[in-house]
Formats: structure tokens, sequence, C-alpha cells
């Protein structure tokens, strides 16, 4: 089932898709592994699997430390894939969240064909812009892996329509400017946003960067067509390893019941 069937059969089903994000490897893969089974567990529809970079300019202070953990405990592209392979993923579809450095060291063609044999639906390579992506499409298309672009309210219009030329999953909306992180409110003027890009890439659009809260995810759910929590997880987890899969299982089934509750 591709990426875009999954979220139309969600919203056939009464909710927006509900993506968590997690850093792979923090604190180690069998952690992760853990993580995503009480994430099967509450109704995840895809779950983003971070790729850890030494250097990652996306994201907030709470996903760079998870980052730093990663590494720390010797996960890597081809670790995660393993990982992947060996249904470490709980069976949740899986889009690879990375920067685009580690894919060139592992090489275009060979990451793509490894990325599809590990069960992993799409890719979003959040520093690579549509305009650059040919080689990196052609592969990843050639092996049946989905591309997932980013737009954001800065995003002219024409370059809208490039984003959604080049995503043949979906499209990620980033709710605001500035990098990864909980925030206690949501972008005056989202829902104008999700609408405008909508209109543009035809294609579903997830809103991500930011939400952090049950009623932050009911309200976005209503106009989006998935929903991506990350550093609200990811802060759980670095807060209380041991008990992370847990109070996870319980945070994410509150966003969950408050999507359900508002669409």
């Amino acid at each position: 089932m591709t990426l875009r069937a999954v979220m139309d059969a969600r919203r056939a089903r009464g909710r927006a898709a509900f993506i968590p994000y997690l850093t792979a490897g923090d604190t180690s893969l069998a952690a992760t592994g853990r993580i995503c089974g009480a994430l099967r567990r509450v109704g995840a529809d895809i779950v983003e699997l971070g790729v850890p970079f030494s250097d990652p300019i996306a994201d907030g202070p709470v996903n760079q430390r998870a980052a730093e953990r990663a590494l720390r405990s010797g996960t890597t592209l081809a670790g995660i894939l393993d990982f992947a392979a060996a249904g470490g993923g709980a069976g949740i579809p899986a889009v690879l969240f990375t920067y685009l450095n580690p894919i060139l060291a592992m090489g275009l063609e060979a990451f793509a064909r490894r990325a599809k044999l590990s069960g992993i639906a799409g890719v979003l390579a959040v520093d690579l812009p549509p305009e650059e992506a040919g080689e990196y499409r052609r592969a990843l298309t050639k092996a049946g892996l989905e591309t997932i672009f980013l737009a954001s309210p800065t995003t002219s219009a024409e370059r809208l329509r490039a984003v959604g030329a080049a995503s043949t999953g979906f499209v990620y909306c980033v709710s605001r400017l500035g990098v990864t992180g909980a925030r206690a409110s949501m972008a005056s003027g989202l829902e104008a946003e999700v609408a405008r890009v909508r209109r543009a890439v035809r294609r579903p659009v997830a809103v991500g960067f930011g939400i952090s809260t049950p009623a932050q995810a009911g309200a976005v759910g209503r106009f989006a067509d998935g929903v991506v929590v990350g550093s609200a997880i990811v802060r759980l987890i670095e807060e209380a390893p041991s008990k992370a899969p847990a109070r996870v299982e319980r945070f994410a089934r509150s966003m969950v019941a408050a999507m359900e509750k508002s669409a």
C-alpha cells in the first residue's frame, strides 16, 4: 500500500494519519523497536525514522541531543536498514527522515535498493531541494520508493508546484519557520497555509514541526491529511529511557484520541 493510500484509508475511517517521529537508535535500535511496538498498539499509521546525523541543521535541541545519543550507540544508516528489514518497525509503514550525506556515502542506487528490500516505504532528505533532486528521484523511483519533499510558509507558488511534482508520497508542510521543537501554540493562519499548499501540490499534505499536545494534534488533524509529532515524543524518551515505551504509548494514545474526537 502506498503512503497516499495509507493516508486516504485513514481519512476514510474518520481522522488524519498519525505520524510519530523517532530518532532511530535513541538510545539503541532495540529501544526504538520497543517504542515502535507501543506506537502500533495505539494506531500509528506511518512512522518517521530519523537517521542520526552529526550536523542536523533542521533539528532543534531535543532532536539534536537524540541524534547525539543515537550516534554514540553506534547507529548508522546501514544499521537502521537492517533494523527495518528485521521487522524493527513493528509493521508500521516507515519513512526515513534523513540528510543527504548518509545516502551519498552509501551510494544512491545501493541505498535505494537496500531501503526497498528493508521494507522502507518512502524517504525525506530534508536538505535536498527538489530542483537538485533529479538523480535522487530517479534512483528512488526505480527502486519503488516514494519521495517526500518539504514546503514552508515562505515557499513560493512556483516552487510549491516543483515540490508537488517531485513528491510521489506526500508533501511535508512545515508549520512554522525555524527548527523542530515543541511549541505552546500553533502558527496563526496554518489552516489557510495548508490549503494553499494542497492546491499547488495535488498530493496529501502532512503537517509537522511544533505539534506537541493532543489539542494541537486534534486541531491540525481537521484540515491536514497527516499529523507529524516528533520532539514531544523524543523528549519523553530523553527524560526516562527505561520507561519510554509506556510513556510514549500513553502520550500517543491521547494524541490519537484527540484526533478522532475532532475529526
